[in-house]
Formats: C-alpha cells, structure tokens, sequence
C-alpha cells in the first residue's frame, strides 16, 4: 500500500527543493523528519509539511502502522512561471521567470 501527498503552486525554484528530496528518499519516516528539521532551507520546511500530510494519509485512510512506513519517493516538478522584466541598458528588457513548483512525497509500508 502506498500513501501521497502533493502540495502544488508552492513559491520555490523546483530545483531547491530537489535536493533536500534526494537526502529523503528511500529513509523511516521519522528518520527523514528529522534531517528535514534540521536543514536549514525553505524547501525543506515545505517537504516536511508535505511528508507530513502524507504520514496522516497513510494512517487514517489506509490504516498503515508509521513505524513501518519509508519515503519511496519525493520529487518537485515543475509549476507555471509567472513572467517577469526588468529594464536593461538602451532601453531593453531583460526577462526574469519567477517559478513555482509541486511538491510530492509519496510513503510506503514495509513488508
């Protein structure tokens, strides 16, 4: 059985946030809550929210024991880019993207 969470729209680069995911992938659920609280990064404050909600899905809809349980994967995809300029020399315009990502976690029960 496996339980996710996705947090979609969230304000950071996906590439920030790819990071701490690999540092989680693959470890306990407790183990991986607590580097994500001790790593000091925006990304990692939104993936501990999100593996967070994933935990509670995986105990109250499918009624899996959290002791048992592992991050099997994390991931940041790409969201929409709100478009952005910013004036240049002789009257050009440099564009700036402002991104956005979703965020999944997604636990499993080991066997």
């Amino acid at each position: 059985m496996e339980a996710k969470a996705i947090a979609k729209y969230v304000r950071i680069s996906p590439l920030k946030v790819h990071y701490i995911c690999r540092e989680i992938t693959g470890k306990q659920v407790d183990e991986a809550l607590s580097i994500l609280k001790f790593t000091p990064k925006k990304g990692a404050r939104v993936l501990e929210e999100v593996l967070n909600s994933a935990v509670a899905n995986a105990e109250n809809n499918l009624n899996l024991d959290r002791d048992n349980l592992y991050v099997s994967a994390a991931y940041a995809n790409d969201g929409p880019h709100m478009k952005r300029w910013r004036p240049k020399a002789k009257g050009m315009a440099y564009p700036i993207l402002k991104r956005s990502s979703h965020v999944g976690v997604e636990v499993k029960e080991k066997e």
